[in-house]
């Protein structure tokens, strides 16, 4: 498998591979637009040349030690098998990442395998995993989405 910063041929792939999961959905312009400007914190792998997995992510400006997990993608017949902690790993290596000592993300509460694989980094480096409320049920206008955690892994020491 090969990890890789996504080129703007990779948003279709990107999108296809979160329409056929049960991942929010979000337009193919929004994939496009993560790859074309925030390629440094993004990563997909691919095997033979086939994209399986992705992770979006960027750095916000006003905190330049965190790097902010958007999305994470991986196709039905490669879970279970790391790629997702590999994806992360990837990132957290990357040298647009070398100031970043937080990952942070969102997950919703009943999403077990996101909450596992944001502890398993913590493990992993040997850090924190601070877990709150970030935005409530309420904030979301339809009665479909949970509420969001936010995950805070870190500090990180590479």
């Amino acid at each position: 498998m090969a990890f890789s910063k996504p080129a703007v041929e990779d948003g279709a792939a990107m999108w296809e591979l979160v329409n056929n999961s049960t991942l929010d959905q979000n337009s193919v312009y929004k994939y496009i637009m993560m790859s074309e400007f925030f390629a440094e914190t993004c990563v997909v792998a691919k095997e033979n040349d086939k994209l399986v997995g992705f992770v979006t992510a960027f750095i916000p400006p006003e905190r330049q030690d965190v790097v902010f997990v958007w999305q994470i993608g991986v196709s039905s017949d490669q879970r279970g098998k790391g790629v997702a902690s590999r994806l992360l790993q990837e990132l957290v290596s990357r040298d647009a990442c070398r100031d970043v000592r937080f990952v942070e993300a969102t997950v919703t509460p009943s999403n077990d395998a996101s909450q596992s694989l944001f502890r398993g980094l913590a493990q992993k480096y040997n850090t924190g995993c601070h877990v709150e409320e970030l935005f409530p049920e309420e904030l979301f206008p339809t009665d479909d989405h949970e509420g969001e955690l936010s995950f805070r892994i870190g500090p990180i020491e590479k």
